[in-house]
């Protein structure tokens, strides 16, 4: 329907409404369209007093728009129309606002929609406060003092009531764009057209409520720049759901839809998480651990159902999943992620992970997640230049790039960027109860000259090359989960001396729980690949982390890193024909197992896959048809079953009472000897173990161990017998210790010393 050009200034006339800000709005530019959209009060003082009221709306492709009052349904004024794009506007005579309709008309059909800017002046009324930022978030907020921001943040589905005091349910969008000049949101509710649904700008936070939105709706957010000009659409920082990849949506997620049946786990989680307990850590890839027939990926509900079976057979105590926050590349395992707060949606839905989580508390299942604060790719729908600045990334590129993975490093030092960050980890123990934070890359953030030359990199405000901000971020991390969160811990990739790492912050620590014993992996896995033979030249490459060892609490990681990259697998880099490969593998797993330290093996590592690992495709299961790998399983098994029920071996883990070597300077023969302690040496629950790992292929008749109580000690394990694939050569179940000095002890036993082996006693005790 036309209407004449002198209808048009007359309307706009009677309105105020000006021209300028109709050319901003039906052009995606207006950096305060609610102050033009919905009711307003006539700018005019003289007429206002009168009580008139301006009504205007922006609908593209309709014909005619009328309001209603809502209350009564009584049709009140037909809209004029004053602009082709779509944009409407009347004047009524009411002395105050009101709740209404608009009963639009378009080719095809009539319809009454509920007007997102008709709740922009209820911020006073009860439920909208609740729906938009108030203004102690937004302080707290510019402070970097918000404790769940992601409770504000994002879209959350609200009811809230209008003015006519009706309840209407809807979804209250958020987004943080400080230096943004206008910002929309666009999604399958309004033809992705960002001119439709501008948002307020509140102290650099645009708000929104958006009524009738409903859940699994998609999004996005159009932004201009602070000039104006347009930005990539960009995805939902704090999206709690995201399409599956190409696809960069995200999806307006039902948060209270999981009903928790993990109340017991949670009561007693932190008996199973503490630093006496026994923890031994099974690492997965949720994409390639296995894949449905059609190699399609499973869902999280799936996976529960055959791989928690499996976790519990084989004993492990913890899954820990490689990054499951939503990334767009398969090939960076998780690790270059988008939607820090959204699980990728490859296996199913926000649901669908709770479920997993769920599944493994019912089956007393601790379970870790990677999480990646250390960098961000540049994908145009992320956090790259998000409004038009480097808002989350430094802007020179000596503090802001990552030259290893070509991506971009947070801006620790922006109290925003860093609340973002730290409420990233703790959701996923809030909204997803999961039990432990491993922190990727920890060096990487610590050091401002890591991987780079020579004039690559910016000293600190001391001219030294540690990160403080990146130091003081971490601190601040680990102090926030232990307190809001008890019975949880964080691990922390560290890869160098760092002191400290997993000291409390009160004494100048990073306070992590825990630290990945890199120079203990590095160090055993260079010793495994030399040939037997020349061992003895590098016999202390095994020593060497005793001397270490207590230095922090460690876990002794063999996790993915360690078999991809050209590496091989863990089987491959043991040298020697295939019995001599297994049988190193073998007494290798049965010196970590037994060496101080919580345990971590990456999935297909416990049955020795023979290739490296391939993310797109799932484990060489069927390599459990042949003996060797199902000997190695077993053998993992009956370790974890043998860690987990020996105080000995984990009471003590991280301190130096519970260790003592017997022998470790028989270069000679490659044999390492030594003693395992609990809490209380002289307990019946706290059985000291003895453990010898022969690092040759000669076997040894009598040979003499210390032991540190009389009595008969069992032979436990045997990394030799022939369940796993070995020669059978053994104790027969055990020996009895004779008096006389050996190895410092007033005791010793007198063993056979199987090739290529590691042996465990436990002392019998014997009740008067």
């Amino acid at each position: 329907m036309n209407v004449k050009a002198s209808t048009i200034k007359s309307v706009l006339n009677n309105t105020f409404i000006k021209q300028t800000d109709i050319d901003a709005i039906v052009n995606a530019r207006h950096g305060a369209a609610h102050t033009v959209l919905g009711l307003q009060v006539l700018a005019n003082s003289c007429l206002s007093s009168k009580g008139y009221l301006v009504i205007s709306a922006f609908i593209p492709d309709v014909i005619q728009v009328t309001i209603l009052d809502k209350k009564t349904q009584k049709q009140l004024a037909t809209l004029t129309r004053v602009d082709k794009a779509g944009f409407f506007v009347a004047k009524l005579r009411r002395k105050k606002l009101f709740a209404y309709q608009l009963k639009v008309t378009s080719n095809t059909q009539t319809q009454i929609i509920e007007d997102a800017f008709a709740f922009s002046f209820l911020s006073g009324k009860a439920g909208l406060g609740n729906a938009l930022l108030s203004e102690l978030d937004i302080h707290l907020l510019n402070e970097g003092n918000h404790q769940k921001p992601y409770q504000k943040l994002g879209a959350h589905q609200h009811t809230v009531v209008d003015a006519s005091d009706q309840r209407v349910t809807g979804v209250a969008f958020s987004l943080w764009a400080p230096n943004a000049s206008s910002v929309a949101v666009i999604g399958d509710f309004n033809h992705w057209d960002g001119r439709i649904h501008p948002m307020e700008n509140r102290s650099g936070y645009w708000t929104i409520f958006m009524p009738n939105v409903e859940v699994g709706s998609l999004y996005k957010f159009e932004l201009k720049d602070c000039h104006g000009k347009s930005l990539p659409n960009k995805a939902d920082p704090y999206a709690s759901q995201a399409q599956y990849r190409p696809d960069t949506a995200c999806i307006v997620a039902n948060e209270q839809e999981y009903d928790w049946q993990d109340a017991q786990w949670l009561a007693q989680r932190g008996q199973r998480n503490a630093r006496t307990a026994a923890i031994s850590i099974y690492e997965v890839h949720l994409g390639s651990w296995r894949r449905a027939p059609n190699g399609d990926y499973l869902n999280y509900r799936d996976i529960a159902a055959k791989l928690i079976p499996y976790v519990l057979e084989m004993g492990f105590t913890h899954i820990q999943l490689m990054p499951i926050s939503e990334f767009p590349f398969d090939g960076s395992w998780g690790y270059q992620p988008v939607g820090l707060f959204a699980p990728t949606a490859r296996f199913g839905s926000r649901a669908d992970f709770q479920f997993f989580v769920d599944s493994c508390h019912q089956a007393n299942l601790g379970l870790l997640i990677d999480w990646v604060p250390g960098h961000f790719p540049s994908d145009a729908h992320g956090l790259a230049q998000f409004d038009g600045t480097h808002l989350y990334e430094h802007e020179d590129r000596r503090l802001g790039f990552h030259p290893d993975w070509n991506t971009l490093i947070y801006n620790y030092g922006r109290v925003e960027v860093a609340n973002f960050l730290r409420a990233s980890a703790l959701h996923w123990l809030d909204d997803f109860h999961v039990d432990g934070i491993r922190v990727d890359a920890v060096a990487s953030m610590l050091y401002l000259d890591y991987s780079r030359k020579e004039g690559e990199w910016l000293p600190n405000i001391h001219g030294g090359n540690e990160n403080l901000e990146a130091v003081a971020f971490l601190q601040r991390f680990n102090e926030e989960l232990y307190s809001q969160y008890p019975g949880t811990f964080s691990v922390a990739e560290e890869s160098t001396s760092w002191p400290g790492v997993s000291r409390p912050t009160d004494s100048g620590g990073l306070g992590f729980g825990y630290k990945w014993n890199m120079g203990w992996m590095n160090d055993s896995l260079s010793y495994m690949q030399e040939d037997p033979i020349h061992r003895k030249h590098h016999h202390d490459k095994l020593s060497f982390s005793l001397v270490y060892a207590f230095d922090e609490n460690f876990v002794l990681p063999l996790s993915h890193d360690e078999v991809v990259h050209g590496k091989g697998s863990i089987l491959a880099r043991m040298p020697g024909d295939t019995w001599q490969q297994f049988a190193n593998l073998r007494a290798y797993y049965g010196f970590m197992w037994t060496h101080p330290g919580k345990k971590l093996l990456f999935m297909g590592c416990e049955f020795g896959q023979g290739k490296e690992w391939d993310h797109d495709t799932e484990l060489d299961w069927q390599q459990l048809d042949i003996h060797w790998h199902k000997g190695v399983q077993r053998l993992v098994k009956d370790l974890n079953e043998i860690y987990t029920t020996t105080p000995a071996l984990y009471e003590k883990d991280c301190m130096s009472e519970g260790f003592s070597w017997l022998e470790h300077d028989n270069t000679e023969q490659s044999i390492y000897s030594f003693i395992r302690y609990g809490n209380d040496r002289h307990s019946k629950k706290s059985n000291p173990v003895i453990v010898l790992c022969n690092f040759t292929p000669q076997s040894h008749q009598h040979y003499r161990v210390g032991v540190p109580v009389t009595g008969f000690y069992h032979e436990i394990l045997n990394s030799d017998a022939q369940i796993y694939g070995g020669s059978n050569q053994g104790n027969l179940g055990g020996v009895e210790s004779i008096s006389g000095q050996c190895q410092g002890q007033a005791q010793y036993i007198s063993i056979t010393v199987p090739p290529l082996s590691t042996i465990i006693f436990s002392l019998a005790w014997q009740d008067n």
